[in-house]
């Protein structure tokens, strides 16, 4: 008997159908049907039930959802195999270790079998195979019904909706620009004026509309369409045609149109889109001039590995198999340097993207708030020259014409200072482009959903952070010092925040040397009073620190509390937290359940959101620690508010974790707070 996986064809490249041995099926209501489709685009990898309620609620998930996921499991389960006994082992849908596999070959999918055709014909049509590729196009484009994923509700099905149109549109323009190579220009007029009709802000369209009707002889139409793009264009979104469609119209105009051929449909792998050297695609803006990113630091030392892991994570978007924006998430503690690393990669790589680099600050950590995803977006369109007046009011307007600009377009965005994935997902671009976020916070939903690398920065090592105090300060005045400076660097941290500031004090006093500075910050109980600058909010990493903090919600900002007031972190340099290492300073997964009324599991996933958020350092797989910085602030907090270990659980915090030592470090505590002990 033949493979049963071979027998079943799911189509989502319009509304969901589903046949088993040429009988098709009802797959059940709205919301199971988008557990098929979610399935089914990740066929062979298992998607976790926490994915799963991401997809289908998005942050809107009832306390039920995770029950409903069972039960939309098991009524597929029913339906795909209606003669399983409910302890059987599945065919189609496994359960995995957290989620489930659906296991069907790619060849079933209509929509895996789409991209792999449009891949394909890319790729022949780089290779210079241009009949090839226009016969691969039109096999992909035969496989469509509509609209995609039709009226499946969720998250996930509405991005991959806006995903697998953009890429159909894209496949619609290789097949018409084959149509025109082929001299079929009356079919290219036809086939361009249905297309224009549902993306009318596509100027590659109207460039192979204009270009069919002034190769079939109908050069006054194909004014007439220069035209009505032009209206088009300024009516909705305020700005005039690219250089690409004015230069076509002027040739037509002159009557020079013989030796132009349709845009090309990919460019090489590896290779940066030919250009002839005016297209760019901001209509009043030179080329070079479309950079928004800030200037890098003055000097940046370190990060070698984690700059290797940018240009290759950054080096996806080359690939003809990509067809999303490839996603860079840099996240770690407060004053680790995480604006200033993805500033120096993105300068670096910034050649490789030839129609500009965008950046955007999301403000999560600042006063007033994050910013809104539709303000977010307002940003980026006046970069890609929208007028302010001309800016849709609402945030699916916004989208939409964020998308429209930046199809087909080979761009770098920097979006700096985010918050969570609600806040980042409308602003990622299909096609070519590439994004880099920066975030305190760890972004779990873009590497699950999306498929975003990582990478996450630590405190620099004791020899970067040594060489970075002296590259600022100057070797002449560290000469002979080495020690003292590398004593200094661990003072503040080894956080480049910390060491600029340090550097600051000693350009404000030239008689100061490093080994009298690192006297100053010696004390634990008085070192982020010194390390900060008056009237400068930024510059001050108690300032930092607080904004993670006050970030938290209110159990672990408790928990926070009562591992500053119990000294988790005191001893000799940056303590760790994990188990079996309580006898010097350390705390373990029971005795942090101390201060989860006994829980070791609520106390794990408060460790873990510590973590998330850098107010702890992971050491390993289920240890963690306090930066020393972090350790001193988590004190001061437990001072202010008051809160200690005993005040939570009536347990002594000397029955918990070694006390803070009176020698060294001088207690990490204020005295006000150990009096209260």
């Amino acid at each position: 008997m033949s493979d049963p996986q071979h027998r079943l064809a799911l189509h989502l490249l319009g509304p969901l159908r589903i046949w088993h041995e040429g009988r098709e099926l009802a797959v059940g209501p709205p919301k199971q049907r988008a557990v098929l489709a979610l399935l089914a685009g990740h066929r062979g990898t298992v998607v976790s039930r926490e994915q799963i309620v991401d997809a289908l609620w998005g942050a809107a998930a009832p306390a039920s959802a995770a029950n409903a996921v069972h039960t939309y499991v098991a009524g597929l389960r029913r339906i795909l195999e209606p003669e399983r006994g409910s302890r059987e082992s599945g065919a189609f849908i496994v359960s995995r270790a957290g989620g489930y596999e659906l296991r069907l070959p790619a060849e079933a999918v209509d929509s895996l079998t789409f991209v792999r055709r449009y891949e394909e014909a890319r790729a022949l049509a780089s290779a210079g195979r241009a009949t090839a590729a226009f016969e691969r196009f039109a096999s992909a484009l035969g496989l469509w019904r509509g609209e995609a994923l039709s009226g499946i509700p969720g998250p996930y099905a509405a991005l991959e909706r806006a995903r697998l149109r953009e890429m159909r549109f894209s496949a619609t323009e290789g097949w018409i620009a084959g149509l025109i190579a082929a001299g079929r220009h009356e079919a290219a007029v036809v086939a361009c004026s249905e297309a224009i009709a549902q993306e009318p802000l596509h100027e590659r369209l109207r460039h192979l509309h204009m270009l069919a009707l002034a190769r079939s002889g109908r050069q006054a139409h194909a004014i007439q369409a220069y035209d009505d793009a032009r209206r088009h264009l300024r009516e909705e979104l305020g700005i005039d045609p690219g250089p690409e469609l004015r230069d076509l119209h002027e040739r037509i105009l002159a009557g020079d149109i013989a030796i132009d051929t349709p845009p090309p449909v990919a460019s090489p792998p590896g290779k940066p889109p030919a250009t002839s050297g005016k297209r760019n695609p901001f209509p009043g803006t030179p080329e070079s001039s479309l950079n928004q990113l800030p200037a890098t630091a003055r000097v940046f030392v370190g990060r070698e590995s984690e700059l290797q892991l940018g240009r290759q994570g950054l080096a996806r978007q080359n690939s003809p198999r990509d067809s999303t924006a490839a996603i860079l998430t840099v996240d770690g503690p407060a004053g680790v340097g995480k604006t200033a690393f993805a500033l120096e990669l993105a300068h670096e790589c910034a050649r490789e993207f030839p129609d500009g680099q965008l950046y955007v600050d999301l403000r999560t950590t600042d006063d007033d708030g994050p910013r809104s995803p539709c303000d977010a977006l307002g940003r980026l369109l006046q970069g890609l020259g929208v007028e302010r007046d001309r800016l849709p009011h609402d945030l699916e307007g916004r989208i939409a014409l964020y998308r429209g600009l930046m199809h087909g377009r080979r761009m770098l965005l920097l979006l700096d200072d985010a918050d969570h994935a609600g806040q980042l997902r409308p602003l990622v671009p299909s096609g070519p482009s590439a994004v880099i976020v920066t975030s305190r916070r760890l972004q779990r939903g873009l590497v699950a959903r999306e498929g975003a690398r990582r990478i996450g920065l630590r405190p620099l090592d004791p020899r970067a952070a040594a060489d970075l105090f002296v590259a600022l300060v100057g070797s002449e005045r560290c000469a002979g010092q080495r020690e003292a400076v590398e004593l200094l660097a661990e003072y503040c941290g080894r956080l480049p925040l910390g060491i600029r500031i340090a550097v600051g004090t000693m350009a404000a006093n030239p008689y100061l040397s490093p080994g009298e500075l690192a006297e100053r910050y010696a004390d634990p109980r008085t070192r982020l009073d010194q390390l900060s600058v008056e009237d400068d909010g930024a510059s001050s990493v108690r300032r930092a620190l607080a904004a993670s903090y006050l970030a938290l919600g209110e159990e672990e900002a408790r928990f926070f509390r009562a591992l500053g007031a119990a000294g988790a972190g005191a001893g000799s340099g940056a303590a760790a937290i994990g188990a079996g290492a309580i006898g010097t300073g350390a705390i373990g997964a029971a005795a942090a359940s101390a201060f989860t009324g006994g829980d070791p599991a609520a106390a794990c996933r408060r460790l873990e959101a510590l973590a998330d958020v850098g107010l702890l350092e992971r050491s390993g797989s289920d240890t963690y620690r306090f930066n020393e910085l972090v350790a001193i602030y988590a004190a001061e907090r437990a001072a202010a508010e008051r809160v200690t270990a005993a005040d939570q659980t009536g347990a002594r915090p000397t029955q918990l974790l070694t006390p803070i030592r009176s020698d060294g470090f001088q207690g990490l505590c204020r005295p006000e707070a150990l009096a209260r002990r």
